[in-house]
C-alpha cells in the first residue's frame, strides 16, 4: 500500500521504453514492504516514483538504495 507525500515539477529524464528523453512526473511514496499484517510500521520505505507523460510507462526505486 503506498500512500502519496509530495508531488515536484514536472522533468524530463530518459525513458527506457520510448528510447528518448521525455516529459516525467516525479513523486515519493511511502510503501509498506512487508506482506505480514504485524510490524508493518516497520517496513515502511519512501520510493521515488516516476510516471513517462508520453508512453505512461512507471518506474519506482527505492530511496535508501539511490
Amino acid at each position: 500500500m503506498a500512500t502519496q507525500n509530495s508531488t515536484f515539477a514536472e522533468t524530463t529524464e530518459m525513458c527506457e521504453e520510448c528510447e528518448e528523453s521525455t516529459p516525467h512526473d516525479v513523486t515519493i511514496e511511502i510503501q509498506t514492504e512487508s506482506k505480514k499484517k504485524e510490524n508493518t510500521e516497520f517496513s515502511r520505505e519512501p520510493y521515488r516514483v516516476t510516471e513517462c507523460m508520453k508512453c505512461g510507462e512507471t518506474t519506482a526505486k527505492r530511496m535508501n538504495d539511490a
